[in-house]
Formats: C-alpha cells, structure tokens, sequence
C-alpha cells in the first residue's frame, strides 16, 4: 500500500501547536512507537499516550483519524501483482503494522477488491500480533517456521533497507522497493 507518513505528522502538529519536524523527531526518537506495533502496548494505551506526548485532549476516535491519515491507497497494479503471484506461488503478508492501522487498511482493501485481505495470501503475519517486528531475525524465523518454507526458496519484497539486509543475511531471496514505488515489475 502507498503510505505518507507526513500526512499524519502535520496533521498532529495541527492539532498541537508542534511543528511537523518536532512530531517527526518525536516519533523517530521513542521507542513506544515500535513497541505499540509489536502489540505490547493496547491501542488505549497509544491513544493515551499521544495525548499526554502532544498536550492534546483528543477523542479516541480523533487520534486513530490522524493516526490512519498516512495510509494511502492499494495502487490497481499492485494489486493485480497479487494476483499474478497468487496463481503460481506461495505468498504471504509480513507487516509491521499496529491494530489501528489494520483496521483502516483493511478497509480499504476490502472496498478496493470487494474481498478480504486475507484472500489474498496464504497466510497474513502482522506484527502486533506476533509481539516482534522487522527488521529483528525472530520475527522472519517465525514467518519461515510456522509456514515451512525453504529460506533459499524465499523472496521478501520489502520498502525498508534495514528489512532487507536481515532477511538477506538470513538467507531469503530480496527485492528492495521504494515506498508508493508504482512500477514494480515482476514476472510471473
């Protein structure tokens, strides 16, 4: 999916009298961000602590809005990718994401492809539910565990180098993609 995390940031500097430079710096710097989408932390407890970060008493309702603006779209020839690798080969969902984000990706998918994203993959790992996130080893050890795949036999399209570089010092097979990359080009 095309993400912009910068809708999110200057919506939250809107919303707080904070630059988006101070939002970004403020996300960038605390961990609580990746242990929100390792599922150690509730989506309460996120939204609790945005307000108490920003100074902001926000609705719940409010926070997750500004939290999901920076999820953009499903482009259509990604989509239709899918369904190209879906006819001859075994692929698999492997997110870092929170459960506020999967609710509104989903949805849009879901209104996109009149289907379920879980039709689309044989398997959907997320890590908030998975309590480990890329680019850490165990998080790709899980993923090739549970669903007994042959690293040498494993491609990983991921938009994040550090993603990249563990799966490949692993043994799987990369593709690096930049985010909201639209000419991704693969044949099946």
């Amino acid at each position: 999916m095309d993400i912009d995390p910068q809708k999110t940031a200057n919506k939250f500097a809107e919303l707080s009298g904070n630059s988006p430079v101070d939002i970004i710096e403020i996300h960038n710097s605390n961990n609580f961000f990746k242990e929100y989408e390792k599922g150690l932390i509730s989506d309460q407890s996120f939204r609790d602590h945005i307000r108490d970060f920003l100074k902001v008493d926000l609705p719940d309702e409010m926070i997750d809005n500004v939290w999901g603006e920076m999820i953009l779209q499903f482009p259509e020839n990604k989509i239709d990718l899918l369904k190209k690798a879906k006819d001859k080969y075994r692929i698999f969902l492997l997110s870092n994401t929170n459960n506020i984000h999967r609710i509104k990706f989903e949805k849009i998918f879901e209104e996109l492809t009149q289907t379920e994203i879980q039709s689309f993959f044989e398997n959907v790992h997320y890590s908030f539910e998975m309590h480990t996130r890329k680019p850490e080893p165990d998080i790709f050890n899980q993923v090739i565990m549970e669903n007994e795949l042959s690293v040498d036999e494993t491609l990983l399209i991921d938009d994040s180098l550090p993603n990249i570089e563990t799966a490949s010092q692993l043994g799987l097979k990369t593709c690096h993609v930049q985010i909201n990359q639209a000419d991704i080009k693969i044949d099946f």
